[in-house]
């Protein structure tokens, strides 16, 4: 599996704005987001269920793992993804970064997958809490 997932209950926008939150309760930030939903309906005329991809960073791990792998930004940000299910709840996944970081042939990159990925367990958990 390259994800762990918390399903949630809510509108998109508040789910969105208690992601953002616990992200940044454990050090990272939101540089990017992609409403794959408009973009979808917008270029291909497709209607889908929303979903969005959010691009976290936490620049302390982001720096650490540049400083020990100059082309792991070809693997950053660490994604994260909301998307509406049928019954209206949300999934909410995350990237594992120890499968991202599995291509990396830097055995120094294996204990800053974990950390990156306690980080983002963390995440998961605060917001099961909130269900």
């Amino acid at each position: 599996m390259y994800g762990f997932h918390v399903s949630l209950h809510g509108s998109l926008e508040e789910i969105t704005l208690k992601v953002k939150d616990a992200l940044k309760q454990e050090g990272f930030g939101v540089l990017t987001e992609i409403n794959a939903h408009n973009t979808i309906k917008e270029k291909l005329g497709i209607e889908i269920r929303p979903y969005r991809i959010l691009g976290a960073c936490n620049p302390k791990l982001a720096h650490e793992a540049i400083t020990q792998e100059p082309d792991i930004g070809l693997l950053l940000p660490c994604n994260v993804l909301l998307r509406v299910e049928e019954d209206n709840s949300i999934t909410v996944g995350f990237i594992d970064p120890i499968a991202m970081f599995s291509v990396v042939d830097n055995p120094q990159a294996k204990p800053l997958a974990e950390a990156v990925k306690q980080h983002l367990l963390r995440v998961r958990d605060a917001l099961a809490q909130t269900a």
